[in-house]
């Protein structure tokens, strides 16, 4: 019933949506205004699944370490799996991959029961690993087409990533102006907590940072986003789905914390190569077997595969996290071909955070610089 509603009252009362080329002169302005009697809570799911017949999908999630990419893509190799698509993110000693695969024999998914359990178990094992501190998980998803982004995004945070994790390899320098500054603060005149962000600025950065609030259970009722040619700013009024802000410290902590796992799980970290080729069987196993016996470490991937060839994006440094050796970079490309592996360019360091915890809030003067550009998302209940 509360499907068929909300279609009823979208019919009743469709959104006012409005495209402005003319009050920025390098950007397109859209404003889109809804009654809040159309926004009606689902029961579904937060993660849409619809059915396919296509693929398999695999959620996996455990430790980081180097070759884990590749130790997986040989298990898949070696049990005729095809992977057609994927996406990996590395984070804080932790890794998460959403894996679309087919039967290399068929090019469809994969229904056999016993086949699938051999699959999660060997999966498993690799996840594991020697020396595991936490559980590692995987999971054989519905056939069918998911939100990787916000998938991984649970993922991650399901696996407690935004904890600080005291490991050797972790203990190196870090620039501290390269992190994300955030804050959340309280504005008790409204009743509300506004949380501010300061970061690089990078594509999908705003749908990172809503996808983390919807999955901790804050709505946002007033915002602003600022871009620069840099660095970007974001300040948002939110409160908890019960109603109230921010009550504790644990809470704020908790806030903090995982909206600067959100903006780094996805950051551009390393060297980027792009892999152009005819896809085969196996293709990824060989690829990033040659990577590992590079010593290069892949922080990120993107993999798919469209009209036969594969295009597949990766993210690496070499095992200490540093920038990658030019050289070796050569041997690597002199082995999977000059033309099939491309380097991109390497990730520039982002602007430097600003010194304490000063917030503009909303329209304050920060928003008054000529070299930004403005997008204000205002939603607010009577």
């Amino acid at each position: 019933m509360d499907d068929e509603y909300s279609k009823f009252v979208r019919r009743m009362n469709p959104p006012r949506v409005v495209i402005d080329n003319d009050t920025c002169e390098d950007a397109t302005v859209i404003q889109r205004l809804e009654s809040n009697a159309s926004f009606v809570p689902s029961m579904r799911d937060s993660v849409g699944v619809m059915p396919s017949e296509e693929h398999t999908s695999i959620e996996l999630s455990g430790t980081d370490r180097p070759g884990l990419l590749s130790e997986m893509c040989a298990v898949l190799a070696d049990l005729h799996c095809n992977v057609v698509n994927a996406e990996i993110w590395t984070h804080n000693a932790r890794a998460a991959a959403v894996v679309h695969v087919t039967d290399d024999s068929t090019g469809c998914a994969i229904k056999d029961l016993n086949r699938l359990t051999t699959i999660k178990e060997l999966l498993c094992n690799v996840l594991r690993g020697n020396s595991e501190l936490k559980a590692a998980k995987m999971t054989l998803a519905t056939p069918g087409v998911t939100n990787r982004d916000r998938r991984l995004h649970q993922l991650m945070f399901a696996d407690r990533d935004y904890e600080k994790v005291e490991r050797a390899e972790l203990q190196r320098i870090e620039d501290k102006g390269s992190r994300p500054h955030v804050t959340a603060l309280d504005c008790s005149q409204k009743d509300y907590t506004v949380v501010t962000m300061r970061s690089k600025d990078r594509p999908k950065l705003l749908f990172d940072i809503i996808c983390t609030l919807t999955d901790m259970q804050y709505v946002v009722f007033h915002g602003m986003v600022n871009t620069g040619r840099m660095e970007a700013y974001q300040e948002f009024y939110i409160r908890h789905v019960d109603g109230l802000p921010i009550s504790s410290e644990a809470e704020r902590e908790r806030v903090v914390q995982c909206l600067e796992a959100a903006i780094e799980r996805r950051a551009s970290e390393g060297l980027e190569l792009q892999l152009c080729t005819d896809d085969r069987v196996g293709l990824l196993s060989d690829i990033t077997r040659i990577f590992r016996e590079n010593s290069l470490c892949i922080k990120r991937a993107e993999i798919s595969t469209k009209g036969g060839k594969a295009i597949d994006t990766f993210y690496v440094t070499d095992v200490t996290g540093n920038t990658v050796d030019p050289k070796i970079i050569d041997s690597v490309r002199r082995q999977i071909g000059q033309t099939i592996l491309q380097v991109r360019r390497n990730s520039s360091p982002p602007p430097k955070a600003p010194q304490g915890t000063t917030m503009g809030y909303l329209f304050g003067n920060l928003f008054k610089a000529r070299s930004f550009q403005n997008f204000k998302l205002i939603r607010s209940y009577s």
